[in-house]
């Protein structure tokens, strides 16, 4: 995993200022929800704290950060596009780069291709034995809601155990 990239909106300072502007804030939330799905991706990380000071939300080369509404409202933008939902009064958020559509498409996908149906596998495995998959080290909350996508779409069943498992069909 290599550095991340920055936008060259991040070190322009009006870009830490939501605009007043229809279309200016608009393009601007375009690139806010890129970014924070794009950060979120290179870190790995499903959970986003709205009032947690991190790079993505501030700038100390330039001294600017993102209010705590601002976020908000780029969280709330992506929980419109399916990419993320609130864990609790929305100060912690689970974000999805992929939708949970997308993730279990890409899962089953996999199983398919593995040959895996009809048998069973701990969310463990899926998540720590498959490092050339998009899902490995993907938070355990986050494969638990793409598997109950599967789940309803009759592609496999979850087991509530001490082994947290799935079995495919």
């Amino acid at each position: 995993m290599g550095e991340f990239e920055w936008p060259w909106e991040y070190n322009f300072p009006p870009f830490f200022t939501m605009q007043p502007h229809d279309k200016t804030r608009e393009h601007q939330l375009k690139v806010w929800t890129d970014l924070v799905l794009k950060y979120q991706k290179h870190k790995n990380e499903a959970i986003l704290t709205v009032n947690q000071d991190t790079p993505l939300f501030s700038n100390d080369t330039i001294k600017r950060q993102l209010s705590p509404d601002a976020r908000l409202q780029i969280l709330e933008e992506l929980q419109k596009t399916g990419n993320a939902a609130p864990l609790d009064k929305k100060t912690r958020w689970e974000i999805y780069w992929y939708t949970l559509d997308e993730w279990a498409d890409k899962i089953y996908a996999w199983v398919t291709n593995s040959g895996l149906n009809n048998t069973v596998c701990t969310l463990y495995e899926l998540t720590n034995e498959n490092p050339d998959e998009e899902f490995y080290g993907l938070d355990h909350g986050v494969l638990r809601k793409a598997l109950k996508k599967l789940e309803e779409q009759r592609k496999c069943e979850l087991f509530d155990d001490d082994l947290d498992g799935v079995k495919f069909f």
